[in-house]
């Protein structure tokens, strides 16, 4: 087989090119725990033949939510797509309530959960759903266990049942419906097709450098999202081994374990890794401190492809050896590419990554788009800092009048599901309208400028675009999330929530009267007064009408939990606004 043209597809492949002893590999009970090619495409069999005999048919819709990737998620995406029917992953972060909607909008009759957690959120629900039995993949009283299927398919009777229903599935029939989490209002579901994926994979895979047999993977981001579950599917494709971390709270330990080569990341992970290290450098004493922070400053100066000079490469060279190779070694120390995508990613944290040897590539894409519509790659030149690339092969990219991306390509999806209008709304003569305004330079390098939706005009007339001021403002490390508002308004301010850990560190140098709770730290004015110096700075860069002339701090830590943050870490405006609106009004009213 070399045709790949359907996600279950690339197991087969693999199996048949390229078989590894450690194609998934998961942590159970402190252990490492691989399964090869070929028992990873058994199991896949199996389960296709017990959901056949549980009475999946073309079509059918089975819901998996996971607290942490792990190998059964591979399982049952294959076992299920293989037979016609469609995955549909479910952020396992979002209420029991957006749980019901999604469960109900898809009319899912089945439901595979990891553990307990979860288990409890779907249990709230469930008799308000089509659903007609949970399973979960760890074991829980009083549930059923995913194992019991293969119990259930181990009568091989049925496998040409299923070689059948293979053979039926087309690569335009639809794989999976991806909910997107929604800055407002409901998700929408995006219809993917085996196709839309199959070929975003195949055509992204050049970007990325990996060895087969050698290369090996850390994977941590959910893999409901589409970003983590393409790469899944693309380390597949080049027989590489993918390590599951066991969770984003134990990247660093699970990194030192298997010493990884390559991971994916969002900007918000390699912040909080800089802003550790940054934390324990500035701790350190004489020498040693005045040489952290002089590797810091060069490496803020890195450009790619020696670019500053044989003479800057050999400085480069010295903090390296001295400073940044610890970075390397608090990863693994075999660490050399990180993918980010998600957000745009600060320029200076690539730069600072970069110089200690961990190239960051930076990509950009949309659920809606399977997602890949451009990535960085350092080979041949096709490297820049600020932007995500070009676009990869197959996917055209354009910029309207108004400076909106338009995408059209084999990887742009179906549609909305159930929601015809919608659709209609986001395509034009087969592209697909991004939302997110760029701009493509001379060489063919994309870069993101700004959410067209987000921008706002002010009372006087004069248009602001939030996510520049935001971006900027970020780069201060006493700054851990901020909202731009303003819309309507006679001018730009700012909602802020500081960064209390670093700044508690900062207290402790700077300023031992003060207090160190997250309500004492936005209310002291030596806080107050350091932020309006970033402020200020910020300022700088930008027009008289764009800039900040207020801002308000909030106590609470951002997050998805908080309702503040989409699953995917994108701030909800309305909800952050509505949140905060006393804060809002200090400064409006």
């Amino acid at each position: 087989m070399t045709d790949i043209k359907r996600l279950f597809d690339f197991p087969y492949y693999q199996l048949e090119h390229k078989p590894s002893d450690t194609a998934l590999v998961t942590k159970y009970n402190g252990v490492w725990t691989p399964m090869s090619t070929q028992e990873y495409v058994d199991k896949s069999n199996a389960m296709s033949r017990a959901l056949l005999r549980l009475g999946i048919k073309k079509d059918d819709k089975i819901a998996i939510i996971s607290t942490s990737n792990r190998t059964e998620w591979n399982i049952m995406d294959i076992g299920i797509l293989q037979l016609g029917a469609q995955n549909i992953p479910i952020y396992p972060t979002i209420s029991a309530e957006d749980y019901e909607y999604v469960l109900n909008h898809s009319e899912c009759i089945y439901c595979f959960v990891s553990d307990k957690d979860v288990l409890e959120k779907v249990r709230a629900v469930q008799s308000r759903t089509k659903l007609k039995e949970v399973y979960s993949f760890d074991v829980i009283e009083g549930c059923k266990n995913y194992s019991e299927l293969f119990e259930l398919g181990k009568d091989e009777s049925n496998q040409p049942e299923v070689e059948a229903h293979k053979d039926a599935v087309k690569p335009d029939d639809l794989a999976t419906i991806i909910y997107t989490s929604g800055t407002t209002g409901r998700p929408k579901g995006v219809m993917l097709s085996h196709w839309n994926i199959t070929s975003n994979a195949l055509d992204s895979n050049k970007r990325l450098p990996l060895i087969e047999g050698e290369t090996r993977i850390l994977s941590f981001l959910p893999i409901c999202h589409i970003f983590e579950r393409l790469l899944i599917y693309l380390y597949q494709y080049a027989g590489v081994s993918i390590y599951y971390a066991e969770g984003i709270d134990k990247i660093g330990d699970n990194a030192k374990e298997i010493q990884p080569n390559l991971m994916s990341v969002v900007p918000r992970l390699l912040e909080k890794v800089y802003d550790k290290i940054y934390a324990k450098g500035s701790e350190l004493t004489g020498i040693k401190h005045k040489l952290f922070h002089w590797a810091i400053a060069l490496g803020e100066e890195w450009k790619p492809y020696g670019e500053n000079g044989w003479w800057y490469e050999f400085k480069l060279s010295i903090a390296q050896k001295l400073i940044f190779s610890k970075w390397q070694e608090a990863l693994g120390g075999k660490l050399h590419t990180m993918v980010s995508g998600s957000a745009p990613m600060q320029p200076r944290l690539t730069r600072l990554f970069s110089a200690a040897q961990m190239q960051v590539m930076e990509g950009y894409g949309l659920t809606e788009t399977s997602p890949v519509v451009a990535v960085g790659m350092y080979a041949d030149g096709n490297f820049r800092v600020g932007s995500v690339g070009k676009p990869i092969d197959n996917v055209h990219v354009k910029i309207a009048e108004d400076g909106e991306i338009l995408i059209k390509g084999p990887n742009v999806m179906l549609g909305y599901y159930k929601d015809p209008e919608k659709t209609e709304e986001v395509m034009t003569d087969g592209y697909f309208h991004s939302g997110d305004k760029g701009e493509i330079d001379i060489d063919g390098f994309l870069k993101i400028t700004g959410r067209k939706k987000e921008m706002f005009k002010t009372s006087g007339g004069k248009y602001v675009i939030p996510t520049l001021l935001e971006n900027e403002l970020k780069q201060s490390r006493f700054i851990e999330q901020v909202m731009v508002v303003g819309e309507g308004e006679k001018m730009p301010a700012a909602i802020v929530q500081p960064n209390f850990e670093f700044i508690r560190e900062w207290i402790k140098k700077k300023h031992n009267n003060v207090g160190t709770s997250n309500k004492d730290i936005v209310n002291a004015k030596e806080v107050i007064d350091r932020i309006q110096k970033e402020v200020d700075k910020c300022n700088t860069h930008f027009g008289h009408w764009e800039q900040i002339k207020r801002f308000e701090l909030t106590e609470d830590v951002w997050s998805i939990e908080g309702g503040q943050l989409t699953p995917t870490m994108k701030m909800k405006r309305d909800i952050i606004k509505d949140h905060y609106i006393d804060l809002y009004n200090r400064i409006y009213v």
